[in-house]
């Protein structure tokens, strides 16, 4: 298993921050950059009080880009929609624990579409929720802020539950990515890193600057002294 100095990071724009008239452009512009994934914020006015995007989407972005695409479910109830993201191209599928009736039988449910299962944390989640889920899943992404709008600060209290989570991953001795997901930026994604992330996501920070690609240089060669 990678140790902290020697595991691969991933960068992975939001498109939430995305400019929505320009949504085909904007995917090819941050891959051509030098993103690794393309996180897709799927919110349903309900389990966050906050509306976004479907399936529909995802599917007509498929076919512009070759990233995988990490598709960020925060809906209640999960197991309605995951065949739908499945079919239209999602690589990745990640849900919060508290939106399925059945955690397990939701993990399940992604593999059998042939998706990468990911457990979504927001900062007051209680971290038992992995105490029997994590050798089937493939990623757990920690929130550092409370789910619903883009552009939020990262809540720095974060940090030690994610130094907790790398410590369960490095356990198990698989390769079971940790992303983070909220106010990452280039000033506070070493940090972030020296916690135990190894996937970051990052909105505003790349699509609200003038230049993706220095954008994306600048975060990695943060990433590169961690």
């Amino acid at each position: 298993m990678a140790g902290p100095k020697t595991r691969g990071f991933r960068i992975a724009p939001s498109i939430l921050s995305a400019d929505f008239a320009r949504l085909g452009e904007e995917v090819a512009a941050v891959e051509a950059a030098g993103a690794d994934l393309l996180h897709f914020d799927v919110m349903d006015n309900h389990y966050v009080p906050n509306l976004t995007i479907g399936p529909l989407v995802c599917a007509s972005l498929r076919p512009r880009t070759r990233l995988q695409i990490d598709v960020h479910l925060m809906v209640k109830p999960v197991d309605r929609i995951v065949p739908d993201f499945a079919k239209a191209g999602a690589n990745i599928i990640s849900f919060h624990p508290e939106a399925s009736e059945h955690v397990d039988r939701s993990i399940a449910l992604i593999k059998e579409c042939g998706c990468k299962a990911g457990l979504v944390f927001n900062p007051a989640t209680p971290l038992s929720y992995l105490d029997h889920t994590l050798e089937k899943l493939d990623l757990v992404l920690m929130m550092s802020v409370n789910p619903g709008f883009g552009g939020q600060q990262f809540i720095a209290s974060v940090l030690p539950k994610i130094a907790e989570v790398r410590g369960l991953i490095d356990k198990t001795g698989r390769d079971i990515w940790l992303e983070v997901d909220g106010g990452v930026k280039a000033d506070n994604i070493a940090s972030i890193a020296k916690a135990g992330a190894d996937t970051f996501v990052a909105g505003s920070a790349i699509f609200g600057a003038r230049d993706y690609a220095a954008t994306l240089r600048d975060m990695r060669a943060r990433l590169a002294v961690v």
